[in-house]
């Protein structure tokens, strides 16, 4: 197996699992009043799972699909600026008890978001497309993030 692919495989594991870590389930979200639309919890582990597996996939495709240093540094910057994003909503949301920052949070994931499938898309159609569930489901958790705030605020 090639670096890009080992490399893309520990960072999806990486967000997997830290995510899994900082998102703590428990008695606190159980209280907070949800939209009727919430899935239930048991859907979230499986849908970042096949989310960050895709993610992968496009980041290696990105990375092949770059003909120059400058597009592969760039396939870096664009890949390690949503890594981060995704990275900081969970803490935000459940660590910190923030439903409200994570809601502001969560428009620079969307954008790192799109960025991506703008960027993806003239290095490998394929790996834009791949990340179209990952945008889908990051514009609805973006809707019910918002629900949430609306129906429990104030959080401060």
């Amino acid at each position: 197996m090639d670096a890009p692919i080992l490399i893309a495989i520990a960072a999806a594991l990486f967000l997997t699992v830290g995510g899994g870590l900082l998102t703590p389930v428990g008695g606190w979200y159980a209280r907070l009043r949800k939209p009727t639309w919430n899935p239930p919890n048991w859907a979230f582990g499986p849908a970042w799972t096949l989310i960050l597996g895709l993610w992968a996939w496009a980041a290696v495709l990105a990375w092949r699909g770059a003909t120059s240093p400058a597009d592969r540094q760039a396939v870096l910057i664009v890949f390690g600026v949503n890594a981060l994003c995704h990275f900081l909503w969970s803490p935000l949301f459940f660590k910190l008890r923030r439903p409200d920052l994570a809601l502001i949070e969560v428009v620079f994931l969307w954008f790192s978001l799109l960025a991506l499938l703008i960027f993806l898309r003239p290095l490998s159609v394929l790996a834009s497309w791949l990340i179209v569930p990952y945008f889908a489901w990051v514009s609805f958790a973006a809707c019910l993030n918002a629900a949430i705030v609306r129906l429990n605020r104030p959080f401060a």
